[in-house]
């Protein structure tokens, strides 16, 4: 199967290419200006992904077989910051891709958010009213409704959880994240009563390759961990599972009620139902334990981690 991968050098789109190489697909990437190097992909495009024509022309050029969409302003404050930016990425793009995925009778598999609900009556099913609290949610519900409006025979919807997982520059994931601020000297402040079900992103990767090869499967799906977790919990299993002491990796616990005015904007529990994925899938839904065993020390960090 020959798949137009959109947003290759994110943390999913790496991890998509890894994987779909694995099970013997051809995959061309799409990236803007990064330089990393993407393993798996048999063809790397640049291209401006805010531009409609740009994407077109490739995707019609190449006539692929399946159309994957990672690429996002995935960051509630970089949607903020850019709006204008993230409304292209996030609801033009996929719009875009749907109607060629139409046009091509190509099969499309498009990356959603846990972040479309507002976190007040979890677990969420799949067919549980839509209530985001922030620009980064609507966008992505936006972006839903668009592509299955264009392209209904052929998409499938994927709404992902929090990521964990190594990323190729080592920054993006969550325990990435942890590590640059422990490694700086900052001390991060972290909810425990901010829940989230992560999954690693090559676990999602895998199976978004699976929906890929099952086109019989269309409309709207939850993926996720096998845990739902807090904030303060997560960072204190991965910070056991590295060794680290509470003080060379100190947090903050805080709750919601301590600043309700960014907690506003922060959905409380996004625990998902995984039904009817979990009972059609056979990729295998994962404990965080297993997910902790697949992370390594970012590189960038890695100095610092041997010295305490």
């Amino acid at each position: 199967m020959k798949i137009l991968l959109t947003g290759a050098s994110g943390l999913v789109g790496a991890a998509f290419a890894e994987a779909a190489h694995r099970r013997g697909h051809t995959v061309v990437g799409l990236v803007g200006r990064s330089e990393l190097k993407i393993p798996g992909l048999a063809e790397r495009r640049s291209a401006d992904l805010t531009t409609p024509d740009a994407v077109s022309l490739i995707a019609l050029e190449i006539f692929p077989d399946a159309i994957v969409n990672c690429a996002a302003v995935a960051e509630p404050a970089a949607c903020d910051a850019d709006p204008a930016r993230a409304q292209a990425l996030n609801v033009a793009l996929p719009e875009t891709l749907a109607r060629l995925a139409h046009h091509l009778s190509a099969r499309l598999v498009h990356l959603s958010s846990e972040q479309v609900f507002d976190g007040t009556s979890a677990p969420y099913s799949v067919g549980a009213p839509v209530k985001p609290v922030n620009l980064y949610g609507r966008q992505k519900v936006e972006s839903e409704r668009r592509v299955h409006a264009a392209a209904a025979a052929f998409a499938v919807t994927l709404r992902a959880p929090l990521l964990t997982g190594n990323s190729l520059g080592g920054a993006r994931s969550l325990h990435e994240r942890l590590f640059a601020d422990w490694a700086a000297g900052r001390v991060p402040k972290l909810y425990r009563d901010e829940i989230r079900q992560p999954c690693t992103a090559g676990n999602l990767a895998e199976a978004m390759v699976e929906l890929c090869e099952r086109p019989e499967q269309c409309g709207v799906f939850h993926w996720a961990g096998a845990e739902a977790l807090s904030r303060v919990e997560l960072a204190r299993r991965i910070r056991a599972h590295f060794k680290l002491s509470e003080t060379a990796a100190p947090i903050i616990e805080i709750s919601r009620a301590d600043d309700p005015q960014a907690a506003a904007r922060r959905p409380a529990d996004l625990t998902l139902e995984l039904k009817p994925m979990a009972g059609i899938m056979k990729t295998p839904i994962e404990t965080f334990d297993a997910q902790l065993d697949q992370l390594v020390v970012p590189p960038p960090c890695r100095e610092w981690f041997f010295k305490v």
